[in-house]
This record gives C-alpha cells, structure tokens and sequence, in this order.
C-alpha cells in the first residue's frame, strides 16, 4: 500500500465508520475492532444542528426571550441552497460528521436535536439545553443566505459572536473569555483547510459581531456559531450540497474543537514544518494526474506561518490531534468520498484506526 494510501485510511479510521456511509458498524468483527480511543475522554461537546426538519407543528413565530431584554421568534426555517438543499439537512449531515468524529476520540457529545425531520426546540430551547448540559464548548451550526436567487459576489464562512457585555452574567462570562477563544480557533481552522472568509456583511477577519442573534447572548457555556457559507452563492452551494464539501466543512469544525479542548501547543524553535512527497495511490477513484503531499502530523512549526488574506496565525493554539485530523482535507480534494469509500474496507478501517490510535497517544505524549 502506498504512503499517501495509508494517511488516507489513518484518517478515515480516526474520523470512524460512521463518516463513511459505506462502512457499517456492524461490518468488522467483534475481536477485530479497535481499542476506543481516550483523547477526549472527559470532554463534552454539544452540538446544535441549526433549524429542524419540517415534520413539526410547532409555531416559529412564538415570541421568545432574545437575551438581551426583548423577544424574538421562536425559530426560523432556514435558507435553501440554489439547487434546492435546505439548510437544516446540511446541518444536520455535518453535524453528524462532527458528532462521529469526536466521539471515536472519547468526547461526550449532546445535540439539541435527534434526527432531521422533527422538531428541535426554540432558540432558547437549545440555549438552556446547552448550558444544561455542562458542555465545554457548544457549536450551533448553520450556512448563510443573501439572496434568493445566485449571488456570485459574496462568499464565503464566518463565526458569529455576540456584542459584549451580555446582560446574562453567566453567558457574558462564557462568551467574552471561552467563546471568543474558540471561535477564534475555529476560524483559524477553516482558514486552514482552505476556506475563505465572508466577504460580505461587515464580517472582518472571518469574525461577525451582532447584537440581534439570541443564541450566544442565553447560552452559558462558550458557544460557537459557524456560518458554513452562503448557499446562494454557487461555489458555497457545491460545496454545502455535496458530500465531499460537507466532509470538508466537517473536518474544519472538528478540527476547531479539538484545539479549543485540547489547547495550544508550544512550538519547537528549531522546528520547521515538513512534508513527505506522496506516491501515486492505488485506488479505484484515482484519476487525478497528481497526488497531495503527505502533511506530516508530527511536525510543529517553529514560527507562526500567515493564513491566507491575513487571517491569524496557522500554527498558534494547534493541537497535534488536529494536525493529523486535518491531513485527510488533501485526499478528499483529490479523490472525494468515494474514493476514500473504496480504499476503507472494513478490515482495512479497523486495522488502520488501530495503529492511528496508537500513534495518535504517541504524539500527545510528546506534546
């Protein structure tokens, strides 16, 4: 098996089966499967998929507390995407993603709703679930809309923070310290597997400050809210649609998790960053002419390299877990889903997720 092969299948294996649709839990033997992986045992992630599905007869426009000594509606329905996506099932899907992910790495991990085709509760609803649920971080996940129709000019991902002081002494407290570190973290990750920040709605840096979003201003644990993209933009859309795009946007917010969790990493100052050049790989779905190097998930950065625009630094407040989570972004650009569906059979997924675990304890070990 080639170099650029094997990274595949380690990251298919730590994302878990559960990221490959094709790869049923049920598929590896008893004595074959892994050992469960401890990196984020003791965390608690709540996860909320933004807006609900449509089988539901609940009123959206009940007025509720907006934090912020007013009322709001109850919920929204959400945008749909050019080709006619909604915006609940992307979240949804993802969310699903990002749910799969952490848990093969030991977190504990709640969502504000169970499935996407009922109810998941009003915008304070979710607030109190979050704070209730004694979460570290809470990720409300959605993609933006400007226009009903194709927007070409703007595009693009953005985190949403809430203008600062709260009245709520508790979520001013999360959000003005936790809040904004994560939401931070998480933008620098989206930087880093190749997203560009919104280019629209006084977003600067990847960051929109807003008073009128209730979410943050009730929720008393450090929240981050994740503008995907903007479906009504047709490169956003493609990607928000599809499965690879949603796999993408999903490593992104696991990546960003799993640094705000872990926390920042101190680099080495005689260390430089390094890849190893990949070899052609061996699959089914290979018909690229070219092959992504091979990131190397051991390597630290010695100075802070620039994100692209500007954007922060690419190295502070990594953490080596999310280093390695982030090296499946290439193999997904070049050979998509399906060509990660061919290479992780189930003996290979369990064999390959083996060894990741492994080297993955090897690697915090030396952080």
């Amino acid at each position: 098996m080639t170099r650029s092969a094997l990274t595949a299948l380690m990251c298919a294996g730590i994302l878990g089966a559960g990221v490959l649709a094709s790869v049923p839990a049920s598929a590896t033997p008893a004595d074959a499967a892994p050992a469960a992986s401890t990196e984020l045992s003791g965390k608690t992630v709540f996860l909320d998929p933004g807006h609900q599905g449509t089988a539901h007869s609940e009123n959206l426009q009940r007025q509720v507390n907006d934090g912020r000594g007013g009322t709001k509606d109850c919920q929204t329905t959400g945008m749909t995407t050019l080709d006619g996506v909604p915006e609940h099932t992307i979240n949804w899907k993802v969310s699903e993603l990002v749910r799969s992910s952490l848990e093969s790495l030991g977190a504990t991990v709640k969502t504000s709703r169970a499935d996407d085709t009922g109810w998941g509760g009003c915008v304070d609803d979710r607030a109190r679930a979050a704070g209730e649920s004694g979460a570290d971080v809470a990720v409300s996940i959605h993609a933006d809309s400007t226009s009903t129709t194709t927007d070409a000019d703007k595009h693009g991902f953005h985190l949403i923070v809430p203008t600062l002081p709260i009245p709520n002494a508790a979520a001013d407290a999360a959000q003005s310290e936790g809040g904004r570190s994560a939401s931070t973290l998480m933008r620098d990750s989206y930087v880093r597997a190749g997203f560009e920040p919104a280019n629209y709605a006084g977003v600067e840096n990847g960051i929109q400050e807003r008073s009128d979003v209730a979410g943050p201003a009730l929720t008393t644990v450090p929240l981050v809210f994740v503008e995907m993209g903007n479906g009504s933009n047709p490169d956003d859309a493609a990607l928000l649609e599809s499965s690879d795009g949603q796999l993408k946007h999903a490593i992104a917010i696991s990546t960003g998790i799993i640094d705000y969790l872990l926390g920042a990493e101190t680099p080495s100052p005689s260390a430089t960053a390094a890849t190893t050049p990949a070899s052609a790989a061996t699959t089914p779905a290979a018909t690229a002419t070219t092959t992504p190097a091979t990131p190397d998930p051991t390597a630290t950065t010695g100075t802070a390299a620039t994100a692209p625009g500007g954007v922060g630094p690419t190295a502070e407040g990594r953490s080596a877990l999310s280093r390695l989570l982030e090296s499946v972004s290439p193999y997904v650009d070049s050979f998509g889903v399906d060509g990660l569906e061919g290479l992780a059979t189930p003996g290979n997924v369990s064999s390959v997720s083996t060894f990741a675990q492994g080297l993955l304890k090897q690697i915090l070990a030396d952080r």
